[in-house]
């Protein structure tokens, strides 16, 4: 889950890097996941944006250095501070033909931050769109925001009219038991158009030869498949059933490598895996607990940090690809991440801890945790039972696909989780991202964004006011302690347990040559293949 997340497939298209053979071909891609939903603005992970991210594009896009380049937008400027101007770019057309215009803008800022969504912090509640004429579209604020635009490149843009004539103005959201006409078609303005989805299953993609930009792959079409069996996935690569497929199991990569006809393309990843406590309620959901909720005091959960050896879990889980993390940020991310050292494995403490808030026998949870979302991410939770079993504390392990594992953690009125595992990279590759959307108080009257993905709902409202000024301040120093501050006031009150920044594993076909991006991320759209 995320902001970007590490896109695993780039709407990169333009960024060449590859030379095109003379036939066009198809590529062939499985995933340990699904892909449930066309509607981009249902469900906030990484797997899903990106296949979103074949057919829809933003106002922005980012090459492969991450850096923030012109997409449905020609071109911006801020003629004052609170005053953003696009010039939107001319001739592109939807797939069904409709012309791209400011009236679609306008109304995806709308849906983007209707109640359904799960981007709501992509688009600041504050942001005025204000309509110039049809190619240009004013953006007014109630302050200055510097990093307006960062998130933009996975804030995709929806045809106004196309989706009031299909019932299909509100968003889907991530719980609906029954899908809109937008979760299973799409009408985007990007490079591939779906010819057939199977929500979960298969999905199709071919080439759109209306698309605005230039191609630079030599694909004909993207047929992609989910493949949940690990032993499965790495046959279906190894017979050459499949070109690419992610992840390749820690205990599969060197049999792959080893292969004539693959490799494995890995290196680290700006996800953060990490474990987070309900510290809201009264009485703890999912617990032999009653009338009290262990997690709202702090040496319970200094207790459970203390009791997770990451260090094991790097080195047996992971098999050494992770890298342990005392931030909920990874280090490429944020300058001053080497001043912050991450508490050490302690189970000795942990028990005392838990003997002296009232619980020297443990207590029994429940644990919720996707197991086909992240690099061995059951595997994971099932080393934190045996961990916390050690300090007397017995967890009930919900591993579930992570479709059902988000329907349950997201359930309207209130999140429906106790202890969890979750990943998130910030879509805006800034710790302000972090900062808002996960550790940021979720009761926020002025701001219904703040905490959107903050499954527990920990919250301290000095952390809140640091990351207001974290969101305006232009001075990279200045600025830069500020978010340390903050980190520190989340530090001292064991808010979140941060694990460990996993390792992307990709298995690539031979046939295949496809470039990965500055976040490892590959690259598909500009994958050549030849026979």
């Amino acid at each position: 889950m995320s902001g970007r997340k590490s896109l695993l497939i780039a709407a990169a298209v333009a960024f060449g890097l590859a030379v095109m053979p003379a036939s066009a071909q198809t590529l062939r891609y499985a995933n340990q996941g699904t892909l449930k939903s066309l509607d981009p603005y249902t469900f906030k992970e990484s797997t899903t944006i990106a296949h979103h991210a074949h057919v829809y594009e933003g106002l922005t896009a980012r090459d492969k250095d991450l850096k923030i380049v012109p997409a449905l937008a020609e071109s911006w400027e801020t003629p004052e501070p609170t005053r953003w101007r696009f010039h939107l770019r001319k001739g592109v057309k939807f797939h069904n033909g409709e012309p791209f215009t400011a009236d679609d803008v306008i109304f995806s800022a709308d849906r983007v931050r209707a109640t359904g969504s799960n981007f709501l912090s992509n688009v600041p509640p504050d942001a005025k769109f204000i309509k110039v004429d049809d190619y240009t579209v004013d953006v007014k604020l109630d302050a200055p925001n510097p990093i307006l635009i960062s998130q933009w490149d996975t804030w995709y843009i929806m045809s106004k009219k196309w989706c009031e004539d299909n019932n299909s103005v509100a968003p889907t959201p991530v719980s609906a038991t029954t899908p809109s006409y937008a979760a299973l078609h799409e009408n985007g303005t990007g490079p591939f158009i779906i010819e057939s989805h199977q929500p979960g299953v298969k999905t199709v993609f071919k080439v759109n030869p209306n698309w605005w930009g230039k191609p630079e792959h030599n694909l004909k079409e993207i047929v992609f498949t989910t493949i949940a069996s690990d032993a499965t996935r790495v046959a279906a690569l190894l017979s050459g059933e499949v070109d690419i497929i992610e992840p390749v199991p820690v205990q599969d990569i060197g049999r792959v490598d080893s292969s004539p006809n693959a490799q494995v393309l890995k290196g680290p990843e700006l996800r953060t895996i990490f474990l987070g406590m309900d510290e809201t309620r009264d009485e703890l959901l999912y617990s032999n607990v009653k009338g009290k909720n262990p997690f709202k005091d702090i040496r319970v959960r200094e207790a459970f940090y203390k009791a997770i050896d990451v260090e094991l879990i790097k080195t047996r889980v992971m098999r050494g690809l992770s890298t342990p993390s005392a931030l909920m940020i990874a280090p490429q991310l944020y300058a001053l991440s080497k001043e912050f050292t991450r508490p050490k494995y302690d189970p000795d403490a942990a028990k005392k801890l838990l003997t002296e808030a009232g619980y020297p026998d443990g207590f029994e949870v429940g644990m919720d945790c996707p197991n086909d979302r992240y690099v061995n991410d059951a595997a994971i939770c099932q080393a934190v039972v045996g961990m916390l079993a050690r300090i007397g504390v017995k967890v009930n392990l919900n591993a579930q696909p992570k479709a059902q594992y988000f329907a349950k953690v997201l359930k309207p009125g209130g999140y429906n989780t106790s202890f969890f595992l979750l990943g998130w990279t910030p879509s805006s590759m800034d710790a302000h991202n972090v900062m808002h959307d996960i550790m940021g108080c979720r009761d926020d009257a002025k701001d219904a964004t703040r905490g959107e993905a903050n499954l527990g709902n920990y919250c301290n409202k000095e952390f809140d006011a640091l990351t207001d000024k974290v969101l305006v301040e232009t001075d990279t120093a200045k600025r830069d302690q500020l978010i340390k501050q903050a980190f520190e006031i989340g530090i001292k009150d064991y808010g979140y347990i941060p694990l460990h920044q996993q390792a992307v594993a990709w298995g690539v076909s031979k046939k295949v040559k496809i470039p990965l991006r500055a976040d490892n991320a590959v690259l598909l759209f500009l994958a050549t293949k030849t026979e």
